[in-house]
């Protein structure tokens, strides 16, 4: 694979976890709890594949290898970056929504 298309597999699989952790919170906002976990399972497995994409160019440069450091590769690392960090968010903010209806049921 050349390095644009590495690139944008990075992008289209962080922004498809990003996405799948968006639809997550929506079904824990419905209290489908079950639901959302394996969505953000599925979420955690586009993020994995964008992280492997990204471990290989960096591995590739560690060895020695010319990485083109483009526009277009800042963008997908600001892009995977950010959808780590929203992922993290979404699944602490699950976490919540879980509790508030624990606590809501002893109401």
């Amino acid at each position: 694979m050349n390095l644009e298309m590495e690139i944008f597999a990075i992008i289209s699989h962080g922004g498809d976890a990003k996405a799948t952790a968006y639809k997550a919170l929506e079904l824990a906002y419905d209290g489908a709890f079950n639901d959302a976990e394996q969505t953000l399972k599925e979420s955690q497995e586009q993020l994995t594949k964008a992280h492997n994409t990204q471990t290989k160019l960096i591995q590739q440069e560690i060895n020695g290898e010319e990485v083109n450091m483009s526009l277009l590769m800042v963008h997908a690392q600001d892009h995977l970056m950010t959808s780590i960090s929203e992922i993290s968010l979404i699944e602490q903010m699950i976490k919540m929504l879980q509790r508030i209806q624990r606590l809501e049921e002893k109401i």
